[in-house]
């Protein structure tokens, strides 16, 4: 009953403070941590302690890597292996090696210092992400590369899963040089072992199972393939989450990949939940007014020399130097998966309590610093990119000519249709865009197409867009819409401004922000086909272009559907 009363006090407060995040848009894994922290045997109050419940939490990382192996199976790390063994492994690898090289020169065992590096290296694709959605940067160049370095850091980080408990049972250089030969020499049985297992045995047995049209049973089945992957590689020697990475890289290729990745979300996600309030059960405030400016310091390592190397990394591969800033600002934050690092390092005694504690108040300054850093990614990276020799200004590539009648902010597949019909038409405009291929692809098809962002109020003003006669949004990104529209009406509020819109909601927000129109392009698109079949049916043309018109001019309203009302009781 006890146990039972403290499972009780353990949901309760989880769902509390996790309706509260939600509300907030703060990431769901800073809850837990919350709620960790809260039930700790280190805070006032009470204290959840059930026997089995660490053993629960570290299923959270098994299953968490099998979800990552499932998204990416041999032949998608084959078809991506330019960006997994370029800049995905170049920035894990050269920001581990950085800080252990700092870390050893100050003084650190070298395990150690290895450990905190490959701590640092790490970033949270869960923060990344929903902050670029939610600031509208998920489409663009920075966005989509930082976000996917992210990801794949999750790939190359498993090495450590390896590598980590080796550390803490060797002693001496031949002995560490021979348990990490002994180790690599297992995962590759392991994954001999998983490889053929999954060819000769699990896919039968998934089609055997699928027939019997079961979610139980196929549940069960998922299940029992991720915990024996999981014992095969620790009765080897390896971690737990090792052999569940391969058992769902390996099930990648099946036919049941999605079936079996919805089947292990609710387990994956719960079990992950109670891994981050395990962590959360580890910070001990009372040992903050002795470590926190360590724990400072280490937060300034982090985000700073993931900064410079990702930096260095992403303008090596050819990308301008505001992008490049702005993808390190994305990829400086910490990341959840260096807090799995950790507990097998802490599991493995291959770092103590003392320097854990510094180790995890670190990566949680940053998390926060790098949430500040995403949010005023734009801002601090043009002050960046400015000290170093950048493109030649817009002013200097409009020099040789007219000022445009036309400005269009994007130049994707409606900037891109725009262009074409203006230069047919023989208007003079200037497209902008922050995807430096699509402003080659532009410049390649006769146009002029610059890298900017429209919003950018300095960029306005080197366009020289108070003498144009019309501004043009096509941006798919409908928070950058709105700024877009926002920094034209100020800078220039006698330019009409014409938008693309998702939907009619999109639309009015546009309208309200300042367009003089915003076209939903879902009803557009319905009235488009609607209009091809009155035509098909002999309706006479001036009839049927009326009737656009009308739609148009009472804002869609008779073409919307109006919501079904219940039956009154």
């Amino acid at each position: 009953m006890d146990h039972l009363i403290q499972i009780i006090l353990l949901l309760a407060v989880t769902v509390a403070i996790m309706v509260a995040f939600q509300r907030l848009r703060i990431p769901s894994s800073l809850g837990y941590l919350l709620v960790g922290l809260i039930l700790g045997p280190h805070t006032a109050g009470p204290t959840v302690h059930v026997p089995e419940f660490k053993v629960l939490a570290e299923f959270g990382v098994v299953f968490l890597l099998f979800s990552i192996g499932l998204n990416y199976s041999l032949p998608q790390l084959h078809a991506m292996r330019h960006q997994i063994l370029g800049l995905g492994t170049a920035q894990v690898g050269l920001t581990t090696a950085v800080v252990a090289t700092l870390l050893w020169l100050a003084g650190l065992n070298p395990a150690v210092a290895f450990v905190i590096g490959a701590v640092f290296a790490q970033s949270s694709s869960t923060i990344i992400g929903r902050q670029l959605a939610e600031q509208g940067e998920d489409a663009t160049a920075h966005g989509r590369l930082g976000l996917a370095i992210s990801v794949f850091q999750d790939v190359t980080a498993v090495p450590f899963l390896v590598l980590i408990p080796v550390l803490g049972s060797a002693t001496g250089i031949y002995a560490l040089a021979g348990e990490l030969g002994w180790a690599l020499a297992k995962a590759m049985l392991a994954f001999a072992v998983v490889f053929y297992a999954v060819r000769w045995a699990l896919r039968p047995l998934f089609h055997l199972v699928a027939e019997r049209r079961s979610a139980e049973l196929f549940t069960l089945t998922v299940l029992l393939v991720v915990l024996a992957a999981a014992s095969t590689t620790s009765s080897l020697g390896l971690s737990l989450a090792f052999g569940a990475f391969l058992a769902g890289m390996m099930l990648g290729e099946t036919e049941f990949r999605h079936q079996v990745e919805s089947s292990i979300r609710p387990f994956r996600d719960v079990l992950l939940g109670l891994f981050f309030i395990g962590i959360g059960m580890l910070i001990d405030p009372s040992s903050l007014p002795r470590i926190w400016h360590w724990a400072l310091l280490g937060s300034l390592l982090l985000l700073s020399s993931k900064i410079v190397v990702v930096v260095l990394i992403v303008r090596r591969s050819g990308m301008d130097a505001l992008a490049s800033w702005r993808t390190a600002l994305l990829l400086a934050v910490g990341g959840e998966f260096g807090f799995a690092l950790l507990a097998i390092a802490l599991d493995s005694s291959v770092i103590d309590a003392q320097a854990g504690q510094v180790v995890l108040n670190a990566v949680l300054f940053s998390l926060v610093g790098g949430v500040l850093l995403i949010r005023y990614n734009h801002a601090i990276a043009s002050g960046l990119a400015r000290s170093v020799v950048a493109a030649p200004p817009v002013a200097e590539q409009l020099g040789g000519f007219p000022a445009p009648q036309v400005l269009i902010g994007g130049y994707g597949r409606v900037g891109h249709t725009i262009a074409v019909l203006l230069k047919a038409s023989g208007v003079d405009f200037v497209a902008f865009d922050t995807d430096p291929k699509r402003v080659q692809q532009g410049q390649a098809d006769g146009h002029l197409v610059l890298y900017g962002d429209i919003a950018d109020p300095e960029l306005l003003a080197a366009a020289r867009a108070e003498r144009a006669t019309l501004a043009i949004v096509t941006v798919d990104s409908h928070a950058i819409a709105l700024r877009a529209i926002a920094a034209l009406c100020q800078h220039c509020p006698h330019v009409p401004v014409i938008a693309r819109a998702r939907d009619l909601e999109a639309s009015s927000a546009l309208v309200n922000a300042g367009a003089i129109h915003a076209y939903p392009e879902a009803i557009e698109s319905s009235l488009r086909l609607g209009a091809t079949a009155l035509r098909m049916l002999r309706i006479p043309t001036v009839d049927i272009d009326r009737m656009l018109q009308d739609i148009r001019d009472w804002d869609y309203q008779p073409v919307l559907e109006n919501p079904v009302e219940e039956d009154a009781k």
